[in-house]
């Protein structure tokens, strides 16, 4: 290599890493860990007494964000034309009314077009009927697919400069990096940071829980 050679990849090298330093992406950066979220059952108390008994008490599993938890108790849930998958967990404490949480390869599996909504906006969704030990439920609406969305305590939203009800872009950075777009933040101070996915877009970019994403403001 010439000494001019020389001198042109040092200047480019100059470039490249001022360029870097200057990035929008790298001053902007916020990194947030992903959970992943597998289909769930949220239930009532007057659905847990028809699937389980009356007055049956779901047992605690495992702890979850926001005084949810997960149970030792699963169901099967079933679509059109009797298409089913079993082994569905339920997530407690109960609610005030039932909701189904499935993904897009799930909803094509059962056979039913499901809408994707906020955790609680099941107006118009999807029917499903759903099998326990002692006994089944359909209802006639009540399964979605959840939107993605970021949790966030208050010092979270402060920090990213963000606050409740707001929507970021969010950059995956690997061999299969994605930008998920419209992604919702909600601020709560139960709520630990992290950004709620479900299976198929983990899969479709190749991450898991405990992975960290960027936020883009």
């Amino acid at each position: 290599m010439t000494a001019y050679e020389t001198r042109r990849v040092e200047e480019i090298t100059r470039m490249v890493i001022n360029s870097l330093k200057d990035s929008p992406r790298d001053n902007n950066a916020y990194r947030v860990p992903v959970g992943v979220s597998n289909r769930h059952i949220h239930l009532s108390r007057a659905d847990v007494d028809t699937l389980f008994g009356k007055g049956y008490q779901l047992k605690k599993k495992k702890e979850l964000m926001g005084g949810q938890y997960a149970c030792e108790e699963c169901c099967t849930i079933v679509g059109l034309k009797l298409r089913a998958i079993e082994n569905v967990r339920i997530l407690g404490p109960v609610r005030k009314a039932t909701q189904v949480e499935i993904s897009a390869t799930d909803a094509r599996k059962l056979g039913i077009n499901v809408p994707v909504r906020e955790s609680g906006d099941t107006a118009g969704s999807a029917p499903i009927a759903i099998v326990g030990p002692k006994g089944a439920i359909y209802l006639k609406e009540g399964c979605i697919i959840a939107a993605r969305h970021i949790h966030m305590a208050p010092k979270d939203a402060a920090d990213c400069g963000v606050k409740d009800g707001d929507y970021v872009s969010v950059r995956v950075e690997n061999e299969r990096g994605t930008t998920f777009n419209r992604v919702k933040i909600r601020v709560d101070d139960s709520f630990t940071l992290e950004m709620h996915i479900d299976t198929d877009e983990a899969n479709a970019c190749e991450i898991s829980t405990g992975d960290t994403v960027e936020v883009i403001r």
